[in-house]
């Protein structure tokens, strides 16, 4: 679920991609809202090429998630949704500590393709 969040204009003209994938990680200010990013998670790099936006994160970001793949998909689109919020951002590819092609176990969602925004449902 979407939450609105004041950003210090600055900031996210210097870094806007390191700034909002921190707010990403930090979690939700509702408490009724669940951190969907998980602990441990750290942005090794950031890195815009054409329109697409590069995401390199540490392995916790698969070895720590939940194993229910609607979890894995949510942290993925929380990411992929936010990001695309940019103008200049149309799709998002996310690799884990480099390595492209990476997975969440049991299963689950593959990392091998560019994500591009999902419509939220209800």
């Amino acid at each position: 679920m979407p939450e609105a969040r004041n950003i210090d204009v600055k900031e996210l003209t210097k870094e806007p991609y390191q700034v909002l994938m921190s707010l990403l990680m930090e979690g939700p200010k509702n408490e009724k809202l669940e951190k969907i990013i998980p602990e441990g998670t750290k942005i090794n790099k950031i890195e815009k090429k054409e329109n697409t936006l590069w995401i390199d994160v540490s392995k916790e970001f698969i070895e720590n998630q939940k194993s229910d793949v609607k979890i894995q998909s949510q942290a993925v689109y929380s990411i992929v949704n936010t990001m695309t919020q940019l103008n200049e951002i149309e799709a998002v590819k996310i690799v884990v500590n480099g390595e492209e092609n990476s997975a969440f176990p049991n299963n689950g969602i593959s990392l091998k393709d560019t994500f591009v925004p999902k419509e939220e449902t209800t």
